[in-house]
Parts: structure tokens; sequence; C-alpha cells
């Protein structure tokens, strides 16, 4: 069969190997030429994908890229894996979503399957990328859709696509039977829900839970501090209880593209169906709240001022062991000092570039202040305490610092 992978970043690429792997020849468009130019060359941009992978599938031809998309004229299924954002509003922003399906609906010639696993919110499949698409199709054409929510979580070795359940539902049950098939090739445990709603609805309240509990203990961190007592103490105290109690862990905020986001897509189709989302609501302010909150403490225990202080935050990417950014909360942390007059650096040996800027050296420079925001393997905490004075670690890793 032939497959379109319809985006080509930490969901799209994965699948499209996935798919390569079982004997498919895959499609993976992308509109970055470059990026279309570096994977046709065998160099992977995605840690969880190899090159040798990836050059594997390019000389069986089961893999090419490309960013015409003539190339998707006659597919069997299209996968669309692109991003969801927010908007300045911090509302859902589908503007990726709607130029994929128009250039599906103008491209595909015959019918296809067509795979939703861009998270959004209910109704989105049904609602806005299957009209969009059929109202683009030539006569006579008529496609299928399915929703099959991505769940990915970059540089887990534990859980990948093949044993982690995957959620599916079609808008009719021819689409869901060739779903299941399509999927189960490369995917253990293949879970059937009873509409696209309810697995949309599903994939954001996986992340919003996690955002809920995160903020939860973020409040813990200040409400702890408060009483003098550790927060990580506290928490290790109540994992101890074996049923009812699952741990999770504060620290500077949320990153990546599903826990800072997925919530604010579930919160706004409440609202749209006339139901505040209160509580989610809350988690998303305290989790974005974090980073001042932390300044404001670093800025009390330096005689509170942190005006032309040389400051280095350790950890730019969202989480440990990856160079990934996206919605890192070191960016508001980063905007916290800099309103506070500070001289800001960072530090992370798994990013080449952020911002416009390079990584600092810890051997060679010397800070007032550290910050560790994300502490990743390649780092060496004694290298960290060695660079300032004042070392603040907002990951519990760093013996010897102040703790959160």
């Amino acid at each position: 069969m032939k497959i379109g992978v319809i985006g080509q970043g930490y969901v799209g690429l994965p699948i499209s190997m996935a798919a390569a792997g079982v004997g498919h020849e895959v499609i993976g468009f992308d509109n970055n030429s470059a990026l279309v130019f570096d994977l046709n060359s065998g160099k992977s941009h995605i840690p969880d994908v190899k090159n040798s992978d990836l050059l594997l599938f390019l000389e069986s031809k089961n893999y090419r890229a490309t960013y015409e998309t003539e190339d998707l004229s006659d597919l069997d299924i299209a996968v669309i894996s692109v991003p969801t954002p927010l908007n300045k509003d911090r509302k859902p922003d589908l503007k990726y979503v709607e130029d994929v399906s128009k250039i599906l609906g103008n491209s595909l010639r015959k019918q296809c399957l067509i795979i939703n696993e861009s998270t959004s919110y209910p109704g989105t499949l049904r609602n806005f990328i299957a009209p969009i698409i059929q109202n683009l199709a030539p006569n006579g054409v008529i496609h299928e859709f399915a929703i099959s929510p991505e769940r990915v979580d970059p540089g887990n070795k534990d859980w990948g696509i093949r044993n982690t359940a995957r959620l599916f539902s079609g808008l009719t049950p021819m689409a869901s039977k060739n779903t299941r098939e399509f999927y189960g090739k490369f995917c253990d445990n293949l879970v059937e829900v009873s509409s696209p709603e309810v697995a949309e609805t599903a994939k954001l309240f996986e992340n919003t839970f996690r955002q809920v509990n995160i903020a939860l203990d973020n409040e813990l961190a200040l409400i702890t501090r408060a009483l003098g007592i550790s927060v990580h103490e506290t928490i290790e105290a109540a994992s101890t209880k074996p049923y009812g109690f699952m741990k999770f862990t504060p620290g500077l905020g949320v990153g990546g593209h599903c826990i800072p986001v997925d919530p604010s897509y579930l919160s706004y189709i409440a609202e749209l169906s006339g139901r505040k989302a209160n509580f989610i609501n809350l988690a998303n302010k305290i989790n974005l709240e974090m980073p001042a909150e932390i300044v404001k403490r670093i800025k009390l225990e330096n005689n509170g001022d942190l005006g032309n202080k040389r400051i280095v935050v350790c950890g730019v990417s969202y989480k440990p062991n990856i160079a990934d950014i996206r919605e890192s909360p070191s960016d508001l942390l980063f905007k916290e000092l800099l309103a506070e007059g500070a001289l800001v650096s960072w530090h992370d040996p798994l990013v080449k570039e952020w911002n416009g800027t390079n990584s600092s050296d810890l051997s060679n420079d010397k800070f007032d202040i550290c910050i560790v925001a994300i502490f990743h393997d390649a780092m060496v905490a004694a290298e960290i305490m060695d660079s300032a004075k004042y070392v603040f670690d907002c990951t519990n890793k760093v013996k010897g610092a102040v703790q959160l």
C-alpha cells in the first residue's frame, strides 16, 4: 500500500519508519524543503529515529521524503501528523491542520483513508478535517476518515509505537476496519472506541491529568516552603502508600507539545459547550506562574536584587535527556530573569542553538547564580556546583544545591 505521512516531526517520522518497516511504500511529506533534503540524505533530526534505519528504508525504496504535493495524488492512506499549537491568546490554532486538509483535498485523485494523529479538541475530525477534504475531492471520490491520536514520548526507551496502546475510531465502520488493519501491522495493542470524539477527548484528558497533578505538586512546593519542610521528602512519604496515590514531582513548569497545550484545547471546547473548565484553567495558571515564583525566591535569597547578576540557566529543553525545546518553561524563566535586569546565559549539552544564541561553557565561565531547570545525564553535577556561588536546583538532582 502507498502511505503518505503528512508532517515529518516527532510524530510523523517515527510513524513513517514503522509503516516502512512492515513493507509499505511511504511518502513522508513536509513543506520544509531543507528537512526533506536531510531526510532523503539519510539524516534524521529525531533522536528516536536512527540514521541507519532511515538509510535502510531509503535504499529499499520503502521511504522517501517530499515537499511536492503531486506525490500525494495516489495514496491509499494519509496520516496527518502536524503541530496543533496555541495562538497568542492561548486558544487552539488549527492553521497547520487546515493547510494540510486543503493540500490533501486538492491532491488526492482517488479514494483514500485519512487518519488524523494530530491532537485537537473533539469534533475536529468530523466537523473540520473531513468537510474540508471531502469538499475538495474530485467528483465521485468518497474518502474515509478516522482518528488515532499520537502517543509519542520522545526519548522514552521503554514505551514506543509497538508496545503503547493505540486508540482509534472511524467515522464509518469501514474506516475503523481499515485503520485497525493499518496499525495492526506495527502496533501490538489497538483499542477501538465508539466515536472519534471519544478518542479525541481521551487524548486531551491524558495530558490534562498530568498537567493537573504537576500543578498540584508545584503548589505543594510553595506550601511546604512556607511551612519550612521539604516538598520532595513529603512526596516520597506519600508515595509509600501502595494504593490510591500516583507520584508526580514539582519543577520549573511543564513543557513539550502535550502537557502545556492539550489541556487548553479541552478547556476551549468545554467553554464552547457552555461549561467553564475551572480546574484545568487553574492548573494551567499554576504551572505558567512557577518560573516567576522561582525567580521571586531566588531574588529573595540573593539580597533582593538580581540586577546585573550573571545568571546561567542549565537545561533549556523541556525534559531530561532530549534536545526538544518545544514549550520549554526555561523560556518563561529567561523572560522573568531579564525583567529583573539579570545578565542571563544558558548551558545545555544537548541543544545546539536556542533563541539565536549558543550554550555557555561551565568549565570556563563563572557566574553569580546557576539555576538548574533540567538535568541531563550528560551534565556534571560537580561542574554545575563550581559554576556559581549560588546554585538553585528545580530538579532535586544536584546535591549541595538549594532545592525547590
